[in-house]
């Protein structure tokens, strides 16, 4: 793969192309393609896992929205259809067997979680970053990639590379690279790499997780208007989960949802720790597009990119215009967050963790330190290839991003990358 091609148009593989034209035949004789609906959802998600017991059912308002929107804007190709529910029957499948192991176990809901750290932040505004290099501390923990797509059951250690949860997850990373093949210059994957908590809430079908997959505006409309306390009580559900046979430790957590949820965290997590990372949208919103269309080139043959800068926007800049409100109405947790910008995070990482670790009174050692160095060497900037877009193609203007996000920067002074 070319370090320098452009990313902006993603390219569909042919045996992608091959199923949907299959597809499209099948149709023509009279084939009416892959049902998603909400009865025949649930019951095949029960059929499946031998449980009727989902929990809460405070998730079935996302899921209806979730799927009426599916439905309504998201253009689903053939195999995009067979994306989509597949993914719901999974998430509805794990909510059916979290929910009988808690039964099983109660002394999961003993878990007590104390002063996570979590990491929020535009996507493409160095978040990933900060958030591997937090990991390598042998104080904390993230959940990892596999941890989040199979959490049943719950670990007493982690498990080994080959062991076949691992793999299910490793192979589920590979054709996701094999469906979009430069999401993985965007953003790396792996079934052993920390996961975002984004997948977290996607079980309670509150999550901005849907919006990156498909194009879901009618949803996600609705979503950045929801209170989202069921969605953090879920997101907590899964940690007590997760370690319930391990010895606490310091969970790390990472999600751009985060961004206007500053309230409702410190309601689940009281003695919450946050980092905030900052960029100039003018940069990273054309490259948060191109993100979502490689995601979205999945699932669809007509991915109208220039609908899709202006959805970009519209998300984040009320993610962000509300995390601000939030954050100003609590003054008294001002010290529970930290602001870094993503200038000052790519000139000297391992300064802007120990800012971390000194804002929040947390010990670095020594040997950390040299893991996060090792970590860095490894894993250097574009190491699989340069991110490459335009603004243009996506319905972007730099006149329009500065106008939505004019508050963001005068509020953080962010300074412009466009020189």
């Amino acid at each position: 793969m070319s370090n320098l091609q452009s990313h902006t148009t993603p390219t569909r593989p042919r045996p992608l192309r091959a199923v949907d034209r299959i597809g499209r035949g099948l149709g023509q004789l009279g084939w009416r393609g892959i049902r998603i609906d909400i009865e025949s959802l649930l019951a095949t998600a029960r059929r499946t896992a031998r449980l009727e017991d989902f929990g809460d059912p405070a998730f079935l308002p996302g899921l209806r929205l979730l799927v009426k929107s599916l439905e309504a804007d998201a253009r689903l190709s053939p195999f995009g259809r067979y994306v989509a529910k597949r993914q719901l029957l999974e998430l509805l499948g794990h909510r059916l067997q979290l929910t009988a192991y808690r039964a099983r176990h109660p002394e999961v809901a003993e878990q007590v979680i104390e002063r996570p750290l979590l990491v929020v932040g535009l996507p493409r505004t160095g978040t990933t970053l900060l958030y591997e290099l937090l990991a390598q501390d042998p104080a904390h923990r993230a959940p990892l990639s596999w941890e989040l797509d199979d959490p049943c059951p719950a670990t007493a250690s982690p498990l080994a590379a080959d062991d076949p949860r691992i793999k299910r997850c490793e192979r589920r990373m590979g054709a996701l690279r094999a469906m979009s093949p430069d999401f993985q210059i965007i953003h790396p994957i792996g079934a052993l790499l920390p996961q975002e908590c984004l997948v977290a809430t996607a079980y309670a079908f509150l999550s901005v997780r849907f919006e990156i997959c498909f194009d879901v505006a009618g949803y996600q409309r609705w979503l950045t208007k929801q209170e989202m306390g069921f969605a953090y009580e879920t997101h907590f559900e899964i940690l007590q989960h997760l370690q319930s046979r391990r010895e606490p430790k310091r969970w790390i957590l990472k999600s751009p949802g985060h961004l206007a949820t500053f309230d409702t965290i410190l309601e689940r997590y009281p003695d919450a720790m946050m980092v905030q990372t900052h960029r100039d949208p003018q940069k990273a919103i054309p490259s948060v597009a191109s993100l979502y269309a490689n995601m979205r080139s999945i699932a669809t043959e007509d991915l109208q990119l220039e609908r899709l800068g202006p959805q970009v926007v519209e998300t984040w800049s009320t993610y962000l215009d509300e995390g601000i409100r939030r954050r100003a109405a609590r003054p008294d947790a001002a010290g529970q967050i930290l602001d870094i910008q993503y200038r000052d995070l790519i000139a000297d990482p391992i300064a802007c963790v120990r800012r971390v670790y000194r804002h929040f009174d947390l010990q670095l050692q020594d040997s950390t330190v040299q893991r996060m160095r090792a970590h860095l060497a490894l894993n250097p900037r574009h190491r699989f290839g340069v991110h490459r877009y335009d603004q243009e193609s996506f319905g972007l203007t730099p006149s329009a991003i500065e106008s939505a996000f004019k508050r963001y920067c005068d509020r953080f002074d962010i300074e412009s990358e466009l020189a």
